[in-house]
């Protein structure tokens, strides 16, 4: 996301905390941030927190005279490129819903030009009284956005949803949110990761993958509008939010849970380091170390991306090619054979386990080499390549 004007609101929650270090990691990217606190939010953490943090002076009053023309609920909200009110509270939503300009937040909201973003936080049973989800589905029906909430525990001891996003997601989200949406309507389907076969059960056949690619693959087709489905083997990765995350281990179980999905999907992305070979004379008890070293037999598991690439109304298919030598060679070969219409080469000695990656897409039109790049911008280039194809 380049440089952007955000306009954060703060309201009276316990969850204001967070709002604090989302402003911290949207002021470190370069964004220029403006915050206007309610009354209530102040209680919970102060206005200073925020004008350090942010290095602009904080608003909390409707009658705040500091601007030349008084009228900061204007000027402020107009001037934005996006309004994120961060936590929004039950009592926030209802005066959205429903128009009210009864205190500065309230006004910005409804003087703004820019796109309103709301973020929920509140206790689990006020999230699930049925006025104020009235008050979401109208916002919705507005077109304000509504992140989360989360499902989990809360300052109140309960559990449920009604917990707000971590500020690393909504500033993910954010991150996303200006993107040009040209996969909308499109649903994806992706692998990403390792596989892992087992030997016996506690050792197994795996490889250095880490999920970085495919995961960064994902969270560029959701913010190009997508609705994705992620099979990923093993990782430490946290799925991408608004993601829909199938977990698996195995390359046959990879293979299972693709072919339950793609009948559904306009999109395949085969970015997963899948193992050519499983295990066939696997042991249901560890292997105890002996005289006799223990032999392994193997066999071949199922090729995901060529079965995906022959079925008769097959979506369009980008595979992967990770090689160690002889790249654009190998890579040209594995595209032709399997017809993908898009298959993108990288070394394995610069993509596996780091957060850089250097590719060369190749299609039918010739090879369209990409400088080094973090994984999340390659994804993006990705992205817009496999949009003007589509």
């Amino acid at each position: 996301m380049t440089q952007k004007r955000i306009l954060l609101g703060i309201t009276g929650g316990v969850a204001a905390y967070k709002a604090a270090e989302l402003t911290r990691l949207l002021v470190k990217a370069g964004h220029h941030v403006e915050v206007v606190m309610s009354e209530a939010a102040t209680r919970f953490v102060t206005p200073l927190t925020f004008q350090a943090l942010s290095g602009n002076a904080v608003y909390c009053d409707v009658w705040d005279s500091r601007p030349d023309n008084a009228m900061a609920h204007i000027e402020m909200s107009r001037r934005a490129d996006v309004f994120v009110i961060v936590p929004a509270t039950a009592d926030c939503l209802f005066k959205l819903a429903h128009g009210a300009a009864s205190d500065l937040i309230s006004t910005m909201a409804s003087a703004r030009t820019c796109p309103l973003v709301v973020v929920p936080a509140m206790n689990r049973q006020m999230w699930d009284n049925p006025p104020n989800l009235r008050n979401v589905a109208q916002l919705q029906a507005d077109g304000v956005q509504v992140w989360g909430p989360a499902h989990g525990v809360q300052a109140c001891g309960e559990t449920g949803p009604g917990r707000m996003l971590e500020p690393e997601e909504v500033f993910d989200l954010l991150n996303g949110f200006f993107d040009k949406k040209v996969l909308a309507g499109k649903r994806v389907l992706l692998t990403a990761g390792p596989t892992y076969e087992a030997i016996d059960t506690v050792r197994g056949i795996t490889n250095i993958s880490s999920g970085k690619m495919g995961y960064a693959l994902a969270r560029a087709c959701r913010d190009a509008g997508a609705e994705v489905t992620l099979v990923s083997g093993p990782t430490a990765l946290a799925a991408p939010l608004g993601v829909r995350l199938l977990p698996v281990q195995s390359a046959g179980e990879m293979y299972q849970a693709v072919l339950s999905e793609v009948g559904r999907s306009q999109v395949f992305i085969s970015v997963a380091a899948v193992a050519d070979y499983r295990v066939k004379n696997r042991s249901e008890h560890k292997i105890k170390k002996g005289d006799a070293l223990p032999v392994i037999e193997l066999e071949e598991n199922p090729d995901i991306l060529a079965t995906v690439a022959s079925l008769p109304a097959a979506p369009f298919c980008v595979g992967f090619a990770a090689e160690s030598q002889n790249l654009l060679q190998f890579a040209d070969s594995k595209r032709r054979k399997k017809k993908v219409p898009l298959l993108v080469a990288n070394l394995v000695q610069q993509a596996m386990g780091s957060d850089v990656n250097e590719v060369t897409l190749l299609d039918d039109a010739g090879q369209h080499p990409l400088p080094a790049m973090a994984k999340a911008e390659v994804a993006r280039a990705i992205v817009a390549h496999l949009a003007r194809l589509l």
